[in-house]
């Protein structure tokens, strides 16, 4: 049933822009279709990997590279494709990709393919504050802590589906998402088909942005997968004189149904902070829970690099089973044009189990600068000590980038 109204409704946009484009001149159509933009988005980067187990230190340098065009519009509508190439550069390309079988067991993993895809290819009507689109395209919402681009890797996570998103008045935005494939970030290795359904209610009131969301995530492929999470969030600030006060907080609830196994979590988030003369600092406890050790919160389609440390510890296996309870400090701010912060993080599980307590903690470190207008360049550092949990990883980056 849900793939039938899904379809049904695809198939009334494909007809209506049928209909609407049918009406207008042959030149109005060129001129939509030419009329357009290109762009384009280019980062070289180098990555290392150096961990403290019997693999061999990784290096990765790659030029991810992502070209497309935008036409004019036309009776509302408009259609947008877009390619997405990753190469290795100058031979440097000594690191695992475990999905895609490169270099598994000799070097530590660096999750950046060689790859060339279609990364987004669709049409989109916009009629006031109504929009729809149909096609591969790029979903994310609010933080990206459930559903995200990861574009911090260089293959960006799209997906295939239709979007619709609606503000019926001036505070209210309502969004809507059915998915029938995802498509990862290890190029085609782990697309997965899939009947998404994800909501989201979001509402700009006096005490900040308030949101109510629904993320349910049934995979096709394979054994029975189906993960549903619903949630609310706020996320808000108050001046107080020449210091801003910052406040974050969220509650989610989680039902996984799997082959022979189901489960229960829960996941909090509380953030609070101060923002003073160009120092922003911050304060947060995340949990992600667990359902007596045996089963955790999980969050598949999230930016997950965004969360829980850079070093990715919490990735490859996603979150252990006794859960994680994340507690971490930040600051940031501004420095000769760019934006710095420091991020230290303290891991530890939220079910103890036999030998598994403490996860260890993290130090991130940031760097970036735009220049020259079209231009970034950054240099990011992550240092992971283990304790219960994993190895010790040390992880660098620099990148160059240019977009226009």
């Amino acid at each position: 049933m849900r793939k039938f109204h899904t379809k049904l409704l695809s198939a009334s946009i494909i007809a209506a822009a049928g209909f609407s484009v049918a009406g207008v001149s042959a030149d109005a159509f060129t001129d939509a279709v030419t009329g357009g933009k290109a762009f384009g988005d280019f980062r070289l980067r180098y990555e290392s990997v150096d961990q403290d187990n019997a693999l061999d230190n990784a290096s990765a340098l790659t030029l991810r590279s992502r070209i497309g065009y935008i036409t004019g519009e036309l009776e509302g509508f408009s259609a947008t494709v877009e390619f997405e190439d990753n190469r290795i550069v100058g031979g440097v390309g000594d690191y695992a990709v475990v999905p895609t079988g490169y270099n598994v067991g000799q070097y530590s993993v660096i999750a950046d393919p060689e790859h060339t895809e279609l990364d987004q290819g669709f049409i989109q009507y916009k009629a006031g504050t109504f929009t729809a689109r149909l096609g591969r395209q790029v979903i994310s919402y609010d933080n990206h802590r459930f559903v995200g681009h990861v574009g911090w890797r260089q293959d960006r996570q799209t997906y295939d589906g239709l979007t619709l998103s609606y503000a019926p008045m001036e505070k209210l935005t309502l969004s809507y998402a059915y998915v029938s494939q995802v498509n990862g970030i290890f190029a085609e290795e782990t697309d997965a088909e899939a009947q998404n359904h994800f909501f989201n209610a979001a509402y700009a009131s006096p005490i900040g942005k308030i949101v109510a969301y629904s993320y349910l995530i049934d995979y096709v492929d394979g054994p029975q997968n189906e993960r549903d999470t619903f949630g609310v969030s706020l996320n808000g600030s108050v001046p107080a004189g020449e210091v801003k006060l910052l406040y974050t907080a969220e509650l989610a609830s989680q039902s996984f149904d799997g082959a022979g196994a189901e489960s229960d979590t829960d996941y909090t988030l509380l953030e609070g902070g101060v923002a003073v003369a160009g120092i922003t600092a911050k304060f947060g406890y995340e949990v992600l829970g667990s359902d007596d050790g045996m089963a955790s919160f999980q969050t598949p389609l999230a930016t997950l690099h965004k969360f829980n440390g850079w070093a990715d510890q919490f990735i490859v296996g996603g979150t252990p089973a006794g859960g994680l309870v994340d507690t971490y400090a930040s600051v940031g701010g501004s420095l000769a044009g760019g934006s710095w912060a420091v991020i230290y993080h303290e891991y530890s599980a939220d079910e103890d189990s036999p030998g598994m307590e403490d996860y260890g903690d993290e130090w991130n470190m940031v760097y970036s600068r735009k220049f020259a207008k079209n231009y970034n360049a950054g240099i990011k550092y992550a240092a992971y000590s283990a304790d219960d949990y994993k190895v010790d990883s040390d992880i660098l980056w620099l990148w160059v980038g240019m977009s226009f």
